[in-house]
């Protein structure tokens, strides 16, 4: 059973199928959606509150046809006490699908493992890779010719600011590497990247196609992308003062767009807070493209549950 728990999880060619469903689902929104998942049911398992993500999973599987549900990880049993074995084969008889938003990679694993359905990771504190993908398809349908958006992305550089050690800088790690990218991330020292994202690309079979600096300038020369994220997540409140001060130098501004390409792209996976990781010109500047991304949720996700579902029984 396929399951996405990481961007490594498709191999190239079912990436560049992602791609280019995703382009296939926008441009025939309202006119033409292939029913991939007619007559199936998805679990969506939320333990973190969305925005985005719920909503886009519902609109997603809505139009492909199928039913989604909704549950809160203390709606059901999961959330109090009962194990994941358990959990995971009673839903595998149920429903045709899960959609997990929770904090431990560990979990998406275990469920993964002990059901028989496939199981998407729509967030954990490790990795994000519905956002990655999400991602790859707003440049690429920038980039490319509507035939080679894989391609389109080899050799661009991307630049991330901020906590590179967070889900977002390790899903680009994985994600750089699928995509044949330069990534150089750039933040403060205690908030490099670790040993477990660079085991989990070695034995996905990936070589590492990214560098760490302290350097925000030397990371934004010439990129094709300026990328950031919040500097504290969900669960990290406490630490604020603490991140807020070792990450300030870090913020995007208009003088550090300048260093990258002339048509360099501005990203943000979002929400965002001004005046933090991003200066207000920059977010909502002419080369910030974060409602794009924010839409392109739903395409790129349809089209992941779409590949998904070519193997779930009827």
């Amino acid at each position: 059973m396929a399951h996405f728990l990481k961007e490594t999880d498709f191999a190239p060619h079912q990436a560049s199928e992602v791609l280019a469903l995703a382009q296939s689902f926008k441009k025939g929104r309202g006119r033409h959606t292939p029913p991939s998942l007619r007559g199936q049911t998805w679990a969506m398992i939320f333990s973190k509150s969305s925005t985005r993500t719920r909503v886009s999973f519902d609109v997603g599987i809505h139009e492909l046809g199928g039913h989604p549900i909704f549950l809160n990880k203390n709606d059901i049993q999961l959330g109090r006490g009962e194990s994941v074995y358990d959990t995971a084969n009673v839903l595998s008889r149920f429903v045709h699908g899960l959609i997990v938003r929770t904090f431990e990679q560990s979990e998406l694993e275990e469920l993964s493992k002990m059901g028989s359905i496939p199981v998407i990771n729509a967030l954990t504190d490790f990795l994000h890779p519905c956002q990655t993908y999400t991602d790859a398809f707003s440049m690429a349908e920038r980039w490319s010719d509507g035939t080679n958006h894989l391609e389109s992305l080899k050799g661009k550089k991307m630049a991330y600011f901020g906590d590179t050690a967070n889900n977002i800088a390790n899903s680009w790690i994985l994600g750089a590497a699928l995509f044949g990218m330069e990534l150089v991330l750039a933040g403060p020292e205690g908030y490099e990247p670790g040993s477990k994202i660079r085991r989990i690309l070695a034995e996905s079979g990936y070589t590492p196609t990214y560098c760490f600096t302290n350097d925000p300038e030397a990371a934004a020369r010439d990129a094709d992308v300026l990328y950031t994220d919040t500097w504290v997540s969900m669960g990290q409140e406490e630490e604020s003062t603490k991140r807020i001060a070792a990450m300030s130098p870090y913020s995007v501004t208009s003088d550090l767009m300048k260093l990258g390409q002339p048509n360099a792209l501005f990203m943000h996976d979002l929400p965002a807070y001004k005046g933090m990781e991003v200066q207000e010109d920059v977010l909502y500047g002419s080369k910030s493209i974060i409602f794009d991304q924010a839409e392109n949720r739903l395409h790129t996700q349809k089209a992941i549950m779409a590949v998904l579902a070519q193997g779930v029984r009827a």
